[in-house]
C-alpha cells in the first residue's frame, strides 16, 4: 500500500509521473468525447463507441478515487477536501444518470465538465493560482463587495438618466444591470447605449471606474501570485536542504 500511495500522491518517481500523465490523458479524452457527443447527427455506431469510452474512463477514475481514499492519511478530510470533492464529482454524474430517463440525463451530462478541474491536481501553475486565491481571499471578498456596490450604483444611475428616453431598455434598475455589467467590465457590446447628455456623461465616469476596477483586481491577483511563488520557492529550498 505504501508503494501505491507514493505512485498516486507523489510524482518524483517514474511510475508516479507516468500515472499523472495517464490520468491527464484520460481527462482530455473524456472532455473531447463529451464535446463530440454534442454533435446532432452522430450515428448510432459513433454514439456506442463514445459510450464505451465513457464507461472506460469513468471506471479508471473510480479506481483512482477509491485508491486515493484508501491511501489517504485522513480519509474523511480527503473526502471533503477540494480535490476529493472534484474527484467525486468527476464520476458521480455517470452513476447517477444510470437508469434515469434520457431527458433527465442531460442535466447530469453537464456535470461531467467538473472533470476539467481534475487537471488542477497535476499542474503546479494552477495549484499556485489556487494558493494565491487563498492568500488574497480577504482582499478578494472586499473587492467583490465593492464591485457589487459599484455595479448597483451604476445600474441605478443609468436608469435615472435613461428611463424616460428608453423605457424598454432601462425599464428598472434590475433591467439596467446588463448595461452596468458590460460597461464596468469595459466590454461594451453596444447593444444598449445612452442617448441623453446626462447618461453619456455618467457613462464616461462609469467606464473610467470600470478600468480602475479591472486594474485593482489585476493588482490583487498579481501580488498574491508573487507571494505564492515565493512560498513555493522557499518550500523547494527547504526540501532540497533537508
Amino acid at each position: 500500500m505504501a508503494g501505491i500511495k507514493r505512485i498516486i500522491e507523489e510524482n518524483d518517481t517514474r511510475a508516479g509521473k507516468a500515472f499523472d500523465l495517464f490520468i491527464q490523458f484520460l481527462i482530455f479524452v473524456s472532455l473531447i468525447t463529451f464535446s463530440i457527443e454534442t454533435f446532432p447527427d452522430l450515428s448510432d455506431k459513433t454514439r456506442a463507441l463514445l459510450r464505451k469510452i465513457e464507461i472506460a474512463t469513468v471506471s479508471i477514475f473510480t479506481v483512482e478515487y477509491v485508491l486515493r481514499l484508501a491511501v489517504a492519511d485522513r480519509r474523511v478530510r480527503f473526502a471533503f477536501s477540494f480535490f476529493g470533492i472534484i474527484d467525486l464529482l468527476a464520476i458521480l454524474p455517470f452513476y447517477v444518470s444510470v437508469g434515469i430517463d434520457a431527458r433527465s440525463v442531460r442535466v447530469f451530462r453537464l456535470l461531467r465538465l467538473f472533470r476539467i478541474f481534475k487537471v488542477v491536481r497535476y499542474s503546479k501553475a494552477i495549484q499556485r493560482f489556487h494558493r494565491a486565491l487563498l492568500i488574497a481571499k480577504e482582499e478578494l471578498v472586499l473587492f467583490g463587495t465593492t464591485a457589487l456596490m459599484v455595479l448597483f450604483l451604476a445600474a441605478a444611475g443609468i436608469h435615472h438618466f435613461e428611463h424616460e428616453v428608453q423605457p424598454d431598455q432601462f425599464r428598472s434598475v434590475f433591467h439596467s444591470l446588463w448595461w452596468a455589467t458590460v460597461s464596468l467590465t469595459t466590454v461594451g457590446y453596444g447593444d444598449v447605449v445612452p442617448k441623453t447628455t446626462g447618461g453619456r456623461i455618467f457613462t464616461f465616469f462609469v467606464l473610467v471606474i470600470g478600468m480602475g476596477v479591472i486594474s485593482a483586481l489585476t493588482g490583487i491577483v498579481s501580488s498574491a501570485l508573487t507571494k505564492a511563488r515565493g512560498l513555493e520557492l522557499n518550500n523547494d529550498d527547504h526540501t532540497s536542504t533537508t
